[in-house]
């Protein structure tokens, strides 16, 4: 279960503010990306809190409705699209909306702790760490975050084009998303630029 030891850590070489940042959809075929930025309170306690990947959807939820409505708890989502997608690719995007998830915190921190490899361009000294959604409290929050605020996005765009299924896969390339998508073409949420997509030729699908 993450703790707050690679926090720690970083307080001992004199850090004060930590972000935990952490992304969502990089590998869907439709959809925005999601990061998320987040700076938790110390003390703080959260026993159920872990990578959300390893979260049921209701348990996702639950912690979201938590860390959200904490008042101690600093938070920012920021999401960039599938035009910017494939125009930038999915690595500058990720790396895009993580950056700005750190600038819309209302407190600027010392530094972040990042989920994944290195990134470039952000607006504060940071550390990767790789699985680390399931290391550090700060990342676990900000992966909860991010994929509820997607998914929930995701659950919204599926009611303007129902005939994808968007609500049920959030954009992964499931086997009835693909069949959706050779049925009526691509629509614009979809990424372009990703594969099975980029070999369809029939027309948007806009009125699906």
């Amino acid at each position: 279960m993450p703790d707050f030891s690679l926090e720690d850590a970083l307080v001992s070489r004199g850090f004060a503010c930590i972000a935990g940042v952490d992304e969502a959809g990089r590998g869907p075929l439709a959809g925005p990306v999601a990061a998320a930025a987040v700076i938790l309170p110390r003390p703080f306690s959260c026993p159920l809190l872990d990578d959300s990947k390893k979260l049921t959807r209701k348990r996702r939820d639950l912690l979201y409705a938590e860390l959200t409505g904490n008042p101690e708890v600093l938070w920012a989502v920021a999401m960039v699209g599938p035009d910017e997608i494939d125009e930038i690719n999915i690595l500058c995007a990720t790396h895009k909306a993580m950056g700005q998830a750190i600038a819309s915190l209302s407190q600027k921190p010392d530094i972040a702790l990042v989920d994944g490899l290195p990134v470039k361009g952000l607006p504060v000294p940071h550390e990767a760490v790789v699985k680390g959604d399931g290391l550090s409290l700060s990342i676990a929050a900000a992966s909860v975050i991010a994929k509820v605020t997607r998914d929930r996005f995701m659950e919204k765009i599926d009611q303007e084009f129902p005939a994808y299924g968007f609500a049920r896969h959030q954009g992964y390339g499931t086997r009835a998303h693909i069949e959706a998508l050779t049925k009526y073409g691509p629509c614009r949420h979809h990424r372009r630029s990703f594969q099975p997509v980029s070999q369809l030729t029939l027309p948007p699908a806009d009125g699906a």
